[in-house]
C-alpha cells in the first residue's frame, strides 16, 4: 500500500477550484450556468501583449532563463514601482516567479519552519493558511471587523502575539472581501510588526484595480512613515493584464531574502515561462489603455452586482473598493429549509445556488466567513443580471 507523507492530509484542497472545475463539467454537458466563481478576469490578454509572445517565440526567446528572472524584465518591474507606486528598487531586490502564488509560497518556504506561528487575517484567500502549513509552520487566524471594511481587530491581533510569531500576512484590496484597508489599519499592521520583528508578506496582485481613490503599497507607507518594517511585496501580471494563464508573478524586499526564494525556486521550476516573461515587458512598459479600459468595466459590473444583491430581502452586501469581488452575508437564509432540507451553513447554500439554479459561487465558510459566500462579476452585466434573478428564486422558497 503506498503511504504519502503527512503534509498531503495536513493541507487542505482548494475548493475555490473544485468549484470552478464543477462549473467547468456543466458546462461541458451543454448546461446553461452562471458562474460567479471565476477569480481571474474574462477579457483577452491585451493585443500589445499577446503580440509580444509570438515575437518573442520568433526571435527564439523559447529558453531557460536566469533563475530569478531575465533581467529586461527585472527591470521593467523596477521601472513600474517607480512610476506607479513611487517605489525604488533594484533588480537584485527582484524575483520572477511562475504566478504569484509560487511568490507567496516560496516567501512561507524561505522564512518558516517547524515551531513558527504566522498571523493570518480572516476572512482569507484560501491559499494562505495553507503555504504556511506546507513550510511546517502553524497559521494563526486573527479576527477582522466585518462591519468596518474587514479591517484588522486590533484586540485579537494582540491576544495572538507570542515569541513564536515570525510573520504576518496582508491582502489588501482583498480576496475574498473586495475591501481595501486604511492606511491607518496598515500603519497600525506595520507598526506592531516593526516592534514584534515579524516580517511581513503584503499580497497585492489586485494593486490596479482599485475603484474609489487610489492604492497605496505597504511597503510605501512603510517608508513615508520611517517605521522600518521588514515587508516583502508580492504582486501580479494575471489581475492587471488578463494574464492569469500566463503565470507571471513577481516579488521584491530585502535581497538575503529575494535569494533565498530564488535559491528554492531554481531547485523547484528553474525559471519562470521565458515567453511570457517578454510578453510582460511589454504588459509592463508598453501601452496602459487596456488596464484602464477593463478597471472601468468592472467597476461598472460592481455597482450593478451590489446594488442587485442588497435587493435581496434579508441580504446585506457592502460596496467593495477593489478587486473583483462581492461578498455578501446571507446569514439571514441559515437555518431555513428548501424541500424539508435544512440549510446548515453556506457551503450548503451554495450548493442549493448551483443544484437549483445552475449558479456558482464560492461558499465564505471556505475563506473563514461563516454565513457569506463569494460573488465574482468578472462576467458581463446580463450574466450578473440572471445570475442574481435565479438566487431569488431560490430565497423566496425558503421556510
Amino acid at each position: 500500500m503506498t503511504v504519502l507523507a503527512d503534509r498531503v492530509e495536513r493541507v487542505k484542497p482548494s475548493f475555490t477550484l473544485e468549484m470552478t472545475s464543477r462549473a467547468a463539467e456543466l458546462i461541458s454537458q451543454g448546461i446553461d450556468v452562471i458562474n460567479f466563481s471565476a477569480g481571474q478576469p474574462d477579457f483577452n490578454t491585451p493585443k500589445n501583449i499577446r503580440d509580444a509572445a509570438v515575437k518573442a517565440m520568433d526571435l527564439g526567446k523559447t529558453k531557460y532563463t536566469a533563475g530569478p528572472g531575465t533581467i529586461e524584465l527585472r527591470k521593467a518591474v523596477c521601472d513600474k514601482l517607480l512610476r506607479e507606486n513611487s517605489l525604488k528598487a533594484n533588480p537584485n531586490e527582484i524575483l520572477i516567479s511562475n504566478g504569484e502564488k509560487q511568490s507567496l509560497y516560496l516567501t512561507c518556504q524561505a522564512l518558516f519552519q517547524a515551531g513558527d506561528e504566522v498571523l493570518i487575517f480572516k476572512p482569507y484567500w484560501v491559499s494562505f493558511p495553507e503555504f504556511v502549513t506546507l513550510s511546517d509552520a502553524s497559521p494563526i487566524i486573527v479576527k477582522t471587523h466585518s462591519k468596518n471594511n474587514f479591517e484588522p481587530n486590533i484586540e485579537d491581533l494582540k491576544s495572538k502575539i507570542s515569541s513564536r510569531v515570525k510573520g504576518i500576512i496582508i491582502n489588501s484590496p482583498s480576496n475574498p472581501t473586495g475591501s481595501v484597508w486604511s492606511d491607518e489599519a496598515t500603519l497600525n499592521i506595520l507598526t506592531l510588526a516593526k516592534e514584534n520583528n515579524w516580517v511581513v508578506i503584503s499580497d497585492e496582485c489586485y494593486e490596479r484595480l482599485v475603484f474609489d481613490g487610489e492604492f497605496t503599497s505597504a511597503q510605501k507607507l512603510n517608508i513615508d512613515k520611517n517605521i522600518k518594517a521588514n515587508i516583502i511585496t508580492c504582486m501580479s501580471m494575471s489581475k492587471t493584464y488578463s494574464m492569469t494563464g500566463w503565470r507571471i508573478g513577481y516579488a521584491f524586499g530585502e535581497e538575503k531574502i529575494i535569494k533565498a526564494m530564488s535559491k528554492i525556486q531554481g531547485q523547484a521550476t528553474s525559471c519562470a515561462n521565458s515567453i511570457s516573461q517578454s510578453a510582460s515587458v511589454e504588459a509592463l512598459t508598453g501601452d496602459q489603455s487596456a488596464v484602464e479600459q477593463m478597471k472601468n468595466k468592472f467597476k461598472e459590473r460592481r455597482n450593478l452586482m451590489v446594488s442587485l444583491l442588497n435587493e435581496i430581502p434579508g441580504t446585506q452586501c457592502d460596496l467593495p473598493g477593489g478587486a473583483f469581488y462581492a461578498f455578501p452575508d446571507f446569514s439571514h437564509y441559515l437555518g431555513k429549509s428548501f424541500n424539508n432540507i435544512k440549510i446548515k451553513d453556506s457551503f450548503d447554500l451554495s450548493d442549493l445556488f448551483l443544484n437549483e439554479g445552475k449558479v456558482v459561487t464560492v461558499p465564505g465558510d471556505g475563506f473563514g466567513a461563516p454565513g457569506h459566500i463569494r460573488f465574482s462579476y468578472a462576467v458581463s452585466s446580463d450574466m450578473i443580471r440572471d445570475g442574481i434573478k435565479r438566487i431569488k428564486k431560490i430565497l423566496v422558497k425558503l421556510n
